[in-house]
């Protein structure tokens, strides 16, 4: 055989080896899909998704295919996207019935965007997984910012947000410094808020943030003004936190470590350490010997800067000291607004005792209730009626109530159609935990906006950076109604003188303990001013 040819042959010989072995990698190696736009890593899928996968999490399988129907039915209309960026799979029960309360709020506050208002851009929404405690946020925001430039997504908002974590830290800045509008909207931790003032907002740390509940500072302030100015005794009064690395328990500590208290020094801080926000560990033990410590000070009142699954271990070797039965009240932040749903029968049994007395309550600041409205506006018609001598008219009835009882009741009448249309969303959505009602909020927020900066033909899109310079604008007369409260955002984006619903967990008697509402906090002191207009002394 010539020479020549002997030298082509193994050049082929050489090219199909080559060819065979990229086939082989790239198959091996092929990115192991749980649905389109979904990938596989570990035992998670973390992705977007708009079409009705339910990321493994079956308690979500209805309200994710809901969610899809309504992005069919907009369709050929013009239309943005909004993600819903959280983590949407769980080992825990009790967490994935909080994931559907938080898409129930997504899934009806996207309707209402679409039906209530009726102007364009309707609002095609997505699920984004960032994975638990949001570790592969990073490849998520990548498609993300890849939807925004996308002249056929058009992504314009990512909302959601539900951990105050430094990985949530991390999407939050890369997202707003690509002119990503971001509306947070249960994130109370003070490092994911922009600071107020001329040169801040000049420069904002997270430009196009907008946030709708209160930071952890503010939570602290409103739970100081709720007590009527009376400062609580410090020898009664005692820090419990956890020092795990974890935004919302860092800055809940800092927020009750700032309250002013009165008289001789109560005990010191008693920090403990949990592995992960819903992994027990050994803080049993932990909170055993410091259940002990407490017993023996004078404080009967406890702030707990952790997360819900701790604050359930806490309160129950509080209960099991039971020091000269003594009577505890736990104070803690908007994270605990899911206690109830951690509670079992026996655990009731032991708050309460073996006399039926409640040994522990659990007092926190929630972002909302539903049954805040109603009951304030109750008391101040009361309380007109003794002064005035007669009812007040619609008009004279205080904004800062009126407007969310009517957002609340067009919440409920929304549900009630989704009923009546016979739309699965796998279960009736429940309010008592705030999550729906924020997560609507946040979606009407959203949805306000892009019609507010909608101009020109239908089919002009808004452009990022007109849809982040809103959020500023949404105050005075282009306030929210929003179900937890009226929305009132500042020039750094933060919600002014937003309440919080103070809530009370009581072990009763006997049978499930209630959860009680009792007032409403402002972190201002008062109630925000008419027509929501911001003072300028606001700092």
């Amino acid at each position: 055989m010539p020479r020549w040819k002997k030298i082509l042959y193994a050049l082929l010989g050489t090219a199909v080896l080559v060819a065979g072995g990229l086939f082989g990698w790239t198959f091996l190696h092929r990115p192991d899909t749980c649905a389109d736009g979904v990938e596989r890593i570990g035992d998670e899928c973390v992705g977007v998704n708009g079409e009705g996968y339910d990321f493994g999490t079956p308690e979500i399988s209805g309200v994710a295919r809901a969610i899809a129907q309504e992005n069919e039915r907009i369709d050929k209309e013009p239309h943005v996207t909004v993600a819903m960026m959280l983590p949407l799979q769980s080992g825990s029960e009790a967490l994935r019935r909080q994931i559907r309360s938080d898409l129930h709020g997504a899934y009806l506050g996207q309707l209402q965007a679409n039906e209530g208002e009726g102007e364009p851009p309707k609002i095609r929404l997505v699920l984004a997984n960032p994975g638990r405690e949001y570790a592969h946020q990073a490849p998520v925001v990548d498609t993300l910012l890849r939807m925004a430039r996308s002249p056929e997504d058009r992504l314009r908002a990512v909302t959601g947000f539900n951990l105050s974590l430094d990985a949530t830290t991390e999407a939050v800045r890369r997202l707003t410094a690509h002119q990503v509008p971001v509306l947070a909207s249960r994130i109370t931790g003070d490092g994911i808020a922009n600071e107020e003032g001329l040169d801040a907002v000049a420069k904002p740390k997270f430009p196009g943030l907008a946030r709708i509940i209160p930071t952890n500072l503010e939570v602290a302030r409103a739970l100081a003004a709720f007590t009527g100015g009376q400062r609580r005794e410090d020898r009664r009064t005692v820090l419990v936190h956890d020092t795990r690395q974890d935004s919302y328990n860092e800055s809940l500590a800092k927020a009750f470590a700032s309250i002013e208290e009165k008289g001789p020094a109560g005990p010191a801080e008693m920090p403990f350490t949990s592995p992960a926000i819903d992994e027990a560990g050994s803080t049993g033990n932990d909170f055993t010997e410091i259940a002990n410590n407490i017993c023996s000070s004078e404080a009967d009142t406890v702030y707990f800067a952790g997360r819900t699954l701790h604050l359930r271990l806490f309160a129950l070797k509080l209960a099991e000291v039971g020091c000269a039965k003594r009577h505890y009240t736990i104070i803690s932040g908007s994270d605990a607004a899911s206690l109830r749903q951690y509670m079992s029968g026996d655990d009731w049994e032991k708050l309460r005792g073996t006399d039926g007395q409640a040994r522990v309550t659990v007092q926190y600041a929630a972002p909302a209730h539903p049954a805040a409205w109603e009951t304030e506006l109750t008391a101040w018609r009361k309380e007109w009626r003794d002064s005035q001598g007669r009812e007040p008219t619609a008009k004279e009835l205080p904004q800062y109530l009126a407007e969310p009882k009517k957002a609340l009741d067009d919440l409920r009448d929304l549900i009630e159609t989704v009923r009546l249309r016979r739309t699965d969303l796998g279960a009736a959505p429940n309010l008592d935990d705030s999550r729906t009602m924020l997560v609507y909020d946040g979606m009407v927020t959203v949805g306000t906006a892009l019609h507010q900066v909608q101009s020109g033909p239908a089919e002009k899109v808004p452009g990022l950076r007109e849809v982040g310079q809103e959020w500023v604008r949404m105050n005075a007369q282009h306030r929210v109604p929003g179900t937890s409260g009226l929305i009132c955002l500042t020039g750094g984006g933060n919600p002014y003188d937003k309440p919080v619903a103070v809530v009370e967990l009581d072990p009763g008697r006997k049978g499930e303990g209630t959860l009680k509402y009792v007032g409403l906090g402002w972190p201002a002191g008062a109630p925000q001013p008419k027509n929501c207009v911001i003072p300028s002394s606001t700092p």
